[in-house]
């Protein structure tokens, strides 16, 4: 379903972009707000970026180790506690993506 070759590239263009808006909006050495409109411009489509495909990921990794959590339990359900700590796990990419944006926007 997701591997098509130019599913990846587009994804890892994105993931090169936002790595650069990152970089152009963290160079920023004074503590003072950056009130730019180009930098904030890229400041805020970075934190898009990372918000939106973290979000993407995180959800793409749940319905796969949630699919095989639902199998396993099938057979075995005594693992049920453990299939939900990786599924958690797989929402955590979510988070993570979240906590950037914020640590993005907290320098604009």
């Amino acid at each position: 379903m997701y591997k098509k070759r130019g599913c990846w590239v587009t994804i890892l263009g994105i993931l090169l972009l936002s790595l650069c808006a990152t970089t152009v909006v963290l160079a920023q050495e004074s503590t003072a707000k950056i009130t730019d409109p180009g930098i904030v411009k890229f400041a805020l489509l970075a934190a898009a970026i990372a918000t939106g495909l973290s979000a993407l990921a995180g959800g793409i990794a749940v319905a796969y180790v949630g699919a095989a959590a639902v199998g396993a339990m099938s057979e075995k359900p005594e693992v049920a506690g453990r299939a939900l700590i990786f599924v958690g796990l797989a929402e955590g990419i979510a988070i993570y993506g979240l906590i950037i944006a914020i640590m993005i926007l907290g320098k604009v």
